[in-house]
């Protein structure tokens, strides 16, 4: 058996001790190789995202990954932030580059912890994210997929509001299949997604809205999904929260401006309403 001064550098930093992948920096033995400060990249990398700076985010956690491939909190969230930036391309060659790197990324974070809520919900985003890229059959298997990550985010972490919107996503999604991805999924795929329903999603999305309040995003989704329901009081109190909050981002100044849109929308047909309810009288 070689030495462990004698190992080559990768394989080194491939045994490293916890301790030290979590952010130590090291001599390992007589070699040489050091581990830079992980703790300090990654405290960079959260202040940028918290700056809404997502590639030079993305940037600062694919440096900690260049020197610890299995770095699990940098390697679920270049997967998020890959997706996030990617979604924001109208060409389909780049978005697609983006997503399938997010993928690696994800599936490497589930080999690293594969009970993780962080792993878990980064999977199924990429798989949601990769879906409208797809064709028909394409997206249905990526629905299938779906169902064990997002369901396990929740799961191991109730807390967590993203994980939330995205399974209430995925409820009212499988729950609208048409009836040509109903007949496919039953016939080729083994039958539908279980558990699907729109009372379900309205309870998620209802969870995320409550636990961020502030996400305009969220607002939207609950909003839409109560309106589709009949419950057009419910989405008004919604879109007027909408409404209130100051958007940051421009993906955030978007969905206000669909906020503002649907409410201005859903008012003059309650103003039509009351007329003609004025003029019956």
């Amino acid at each position: 058996m070689r030495p462990i001064w004698k190992l080559g550098p990768c394989l080194l930093l491939s045994i490293l001790p916890v301790a030290v992948q979590a952010g130590n920096a090291a001599v390992v033995a007589g070699c040489y190789v050091t581990v830079f400060d992980i703790g300090k990249l990654l405290a960079e990398a959260e202040a940028l995202q918290k700056q809404y700076k997502d590639s030079e985010a993305l940037a600062k956690y694919e440096q900690i990954l260049g020197q610890v491939p299995g770095h699990y909190e940098a390697l679920w969230n270049a997967a998020v932030l890959s997706v996030r930036i990617g979604a924001r391309y109208t060409d389909e060659t780049r978005k697609a580059a983006y997503f399938a790197a997010a993928r690696l990324y994800s599936t490497r974070a589930l080999v690293v912890k594969p009970e993780g809520a962080e792993g878990n919900y980064a999977e199924a985003l990429v798989l949601a994210n990769q879906a409208t890229l797809l064709s028909a059959r394409g997206r249905l298997i990526a629905y299938r997929e779906m169902r064990e990550y997002v369901f396990k985010a929740t799961e191991k972490a109730p807390k967590w509001a993203d994980a939330w919107q995205l399974l209430g996503r995925w409820h009212y999604r499988v729950d609208h299949y048409n009836p040509l991805e109903r007949a496919f999924s039953k016939l080729v795929l083994g039958g539908m997604p279980n558990g699907a329903s729109t009372r379900r999603a309205l309870v998620a999305l209802a969870t995320a809205h409550e636990l961020d309040p502030k996400r305009i995003q969220f607002c939207y989704d609950l909003a839409r999904v109560r309106l589709n329901q009949g419950q057009r009081s419910q989405a008004v109190a919604v879109l007027q929260e909408a409404v209130q909050l100051t958007p940051v981002t421009s993906e955030e100044l978007e969905m206000s401006r669909r906020c503002r849109s649907l409410l201005m929308q859903l008012n003059r047909q309650m103003l039509r309403q009351l007329h003609r309810k004025i003029k019956a009288t």
